[in-house]
């Protein structure tokens, strides 16, 4: 599962979710991608189930890259327990995913594959998602 080696301090605040992604947002590796359609927090849990089923359509040819990672930590405290005595202990850790967020990127497979696997990849995942395509453009450098 993902999470970071080592962070700075071990809870943080939970922050807000409004907005959009500014950064980000296009398909900048690969051939198609998965976006995000609303603000969440995608767990590490998550984003591995994504990816195992994005692993059985590469299995014959072509390349994934993840374009999220889980480094905001989530606390929680014991079931039954009464207020106070300070915040939680960590519990999981999740990824800020904004509105218009290329979470996953997929290149070397058809339309037809890329577009069953993001599919059924998204059924993995807490929020909505569209398929993108890489808009391919005219102009040389």
């Amino acid at each position: 599962m993902l999470q970071p080696k080592r962070v700075k301090y071990r809870k943080v605040h939970r922050g807000r979710r409004a907005g959009s992604a500014h950064s980000g947002n296009t398909v900048a590796f690969g051939e198609y991608g998965l976006r995000a359609d609303a603000n969440a927090w995608i767990t590490a849990r998550q984003i591995e189930a994504a990816r195992r089923v994005f692993v059985r359509f590469l299995r014959h040819g072509g390349k994934l890259w993840i374009r999220v990672f889980p480094d905001k930590v989530v606390t929680k405290k014991p079931a039954e327990t009464r207020m106070g005595g300070g915040k939680g202990a960590p519990e999981e850790w999740v990824a800020v995913v904004k509105r218009g967020r290329m979470m996953f990127e997929l290149a070397g497979i058809g339309e037809e594959a890329a577009k069953k696997a993001i599919r059924l990849a998204s059924y993995k995942l807490p929020i909505g998602t569209s398929l993108v395509a890489r808009e391919v453009s005219d102009v040389e450098i």
